[in-house]
């Protein structure tokens, strides 16, 4: 098992926070999220880290010991598409994907390394109490996430009409294994151009929901964690 930390973007929401760095060296109580992350997933089982880099990536090979996959195009292109360079990995073995502008516990990683789901994601039933105290109205920056009584997701990404149609968080982690990274693979590249230039994850995921090809496996998630999307996070986080 392998993970791969997204960091290719700058996080240009977090203003002057990210002019020199990108936003997965900004700093929670003392350390960076990637240095957080990195030693989240080694104490979850995972010894082998790659990172996707893009914006100003000499700063995060300066100091951490990971292999690298490239996206040159990160400020013209989306996530997904970061996620793609590392299909040497994807496509040979079972790999963790995370957002690199988070933090969790381990309990995340050997949840993920456990499943025999050809894909799984990492869910946090207890999102309103986070999402309360970092909007005024949680549903302003909330998508609809339904699952069935098996917990496999049945609709993720769209916009909601009211809290019902939220019954977890998707946290940003994942786990694939070839089969469903080949499947992933395929639906992305059968996108005509405009649209591969501009879908985000949620919405992929949600395009194998609807090929009906492979079920997605939600796993709940019980610790603190957190995503750094604003600077009004960071004062929110040190708190928690």
């Amino acid at each position: 098992m392998k993970a791969i930390i997204l960091a290719a973007g700058r996080g240009s929401r977090m203003g002057s926070m990210t002019e020199d760095k990108p936003k997965c060296l900004l700093e929670i109580k003392g350390k960076t999220l990637l240095a957080t992350q990195i030693e989240t997933i080694h104490n979850g089982g995972v010894t082998e880290i790659g990172v996707v880099t893009g914006y100003k990536r000499e700063l995060i090979m300066q100091y951490h010991d990971l292999h690298e996959f490239n996206n040159p195009d990160w400020n013209d292109t989306n996530m997904v598409h970061s996620l793609t360079m590392a299909d040497e990995w994807l496509s040979k073995q079972s790999c963790i994907v995370s957002y690199g502008d988070l933090f969790y516990d381990s309990s995340a990683i050997v949840a993920l390394i456990k499943s025999q789901d050809q894909l799984a994601m990492m869910f946090d039933r207890d999102w309103l109490s986070l999402w309360s105290r970092r909007f005024p109205d949680p549903l302003s920056d909330a998508e609809t996430f339904i699952i069935d009584k098996n917990f496999f997701v049945q609709e993720i990404g769209a916009k909601p009409l009211s809290l019902a149609q939220i019954q977890g968080q998707y946290m940003g982690i994942l786990r694939f294994n070839p089969e469903s990274w080949n499947l992933f693979k395929s639906l992305y590249s059968g996108l005509e151009d405009t649209a591969r230039n501009k879908i985000d994850m949620t919405s992929m995921l949600q395009l194998i929901i609807k090929s009906g090809k492979l079920p997605i496996k939600g796993i709940n998630y019980e610790g603190v964690w957190g995503e750094i999307d604003s600077q009004d996070d960071i004062q929110i986080y040190r708190d928690v």
